[in-house]
């Protein structure tokens, strides 16, 4: 089968969820099928997949920088955006030739499927055209937004995030409703997407794990040591590390005076780095290799508050046997049991009993660990994981040139599926 992959912002390096997933899943359907990748670069930087991704038949990249937040570019794209039926996130993520080499590509005949990456891909795709197109949501990209909102305390800043929430989900219902399919990452994301687009064709593919690279350490981990990793640039792992740091640590502290907490992650803030020193609270900025800092934690903690799609995060902490703590938004949609695999706690004072109780009892961190192996080793593989996904693509190709819509793109005002989104 012939597949041209679509994403924005690059496979490699594979340092972070979202690029994790999609490369794994690539270079396993590159062994079988013949993939185009179309992707982008940072300009200056060039794109490794090529080298990455031996197996594919062609890769091509864009340079494109999306303008960050609170940059001026960022605040023109964000005026601009409100003219636009595009949420700011997707009108950035816009990128000049990205739709025509896709249009280019799929003209030629040499296209049976086009997956979109990501939601930001879903722009420069032909949903609903003449080739099948997969939509990967990795994220219920609007969840995530509406909870940014929740949890946002300046009144101005709450109000837009509330536009952009609703805003998002009124093109993911859009986008849905016109993919030939939709792969979610969890049976969650699923069930909230198929709501959101009735009658779209929506099912879920796990996320998966490289057990050979994530496997158990020979040496001993270090007495009290907390870890969090995470792209610390992603504002919900910010938050998540601000909040333990202010409302979690003291009272592990408290119970542990000499617990250690080192938060692992590329491009932290200053204002993250400004906490964590007075917390006394270790920051690493980006690292080669995740895997010693995991090794040395006698503790994997996720308090994410805010978030969406799976946490690799949590997968890769199990495949080393590592024992974890995490909030229910940071364990959602994994198929994991509380009390068997991990810990879960929601409130900041139920957090530190949970990880204080674990620091304490290295039987049970041991048991939790072991669990948490077993389960990703026996049923979450990349190989097992993507024959799940290829299954879906073969779906997605098989369901024709049946378009909802005549048009090729999803056009301004184009109609939403359900009057009250």
């Amino acid at each position: 089968m012939r597949i041209l992959w679509v994403k924005v912002g690059g496979l490699w390096p594979a340092d972070r969820g979202g690029r994790l997933r999609s490369f794994h899943t690539v270079a396993e359907l590159s062994r079988r099928h013949r993939v185009t990748v179309v992707t982008t670069h940072a300009p200056g930087e060039g794109g490794g997949e090529a080298t990455a991704l031996p197996d594919c038949e062609r890769v091509v990249t864009l340079p494109h920088r999306p303008a960050k937040q609170g940059s001026a570019a960022f605040a023109l794209a964000l005026a601009r955006s409100w003219a636009s039926p595009l949420p700011v996130d997707l009108y950035k993520a816009r990128v000049p030739g990205l739709a025509a080499t896709v249009s280019r590509l799929i003209d030629s005949g040499e296209v049976d499927v086009c997956v979109a990456d990501f939601l930001a891909a879903a722009p420069s795709v032909p949903l609903g055209g003449r080739v099948p197109t997969l939509l990967f949501q990795h994220n219920v990209e609007h969840q995530i937004w509406k909870r940014l909102a929740r949890t946002e305390r300046r009144p101005a800043r709450r109000a837009l995030l509330e536009l952009e929430w609703r805003k998002t989900r009124r093109y993911e219902a859009r986008a849905c409703a016109r993919a030939s399919l939709t792969v979610a990452v969890s049976e969650p994301d699923r069930a909230m997407l198929s709501e959101l687009a009735p009658g779209a064709r929506i099912h879920a593919v796990p996320t998966g794990v490289d057990t050979s690279f994530f496997a158990p350490g020979a040496g001993p981990e270090i007495p009290h040591r907390l870890v969090f990793t995470g792209s610390m640039d992603w504002y919900p792992n910010e938050d998540a590390v601000l909040h333990f740091i202010d409302a979690t640590l003291p009272a592990i502290r408290r119970a542990v005076p000499d617990v250690s907490l080192t938060a692992v992650g590329r491009n932290p803030s200053a204002r993250l780095r400004a906490a964590a020193k007075a917390a006394d609270v270790r920051v690493t900025g980006t690292v080669a290799d995740v895997r010693p800092h995991v090794a040395d934690a006698a503790v994997c903690v996720v308090p994410l508050r805010v978030g969406g799609g799976t946490r690799l995060k949590i997968f890769e902490a199990l495949s080393m046997g590592k024992a974890v703590v995490s909030t229910t938004v940071g364990a959602e949609g994994l198929p994991l049991v509380p009390g068997e695999h991990y810990l879960r706690a929601d409130e900041p004072a139920d957090f530190a009993r949970a990880v204080v109780a674990l620091l304490r009892d290295p039987a049970r961190r041991r048991r939790l660990g072991a669990a948490g192996r077993d389960l990703v080793e026996a049923r979450y593989g990349w190989a097992m994981v993507t024959r799940a996904f290829e299954n879906r693509i073969e779906e997605a190709a098989a369901a024709g040139t049946a378009a909802r819509w005549p048009s090729s793109h999803i056009p301004v005002g184009a109609p939403i599926p359900r009057g009250d989104l």
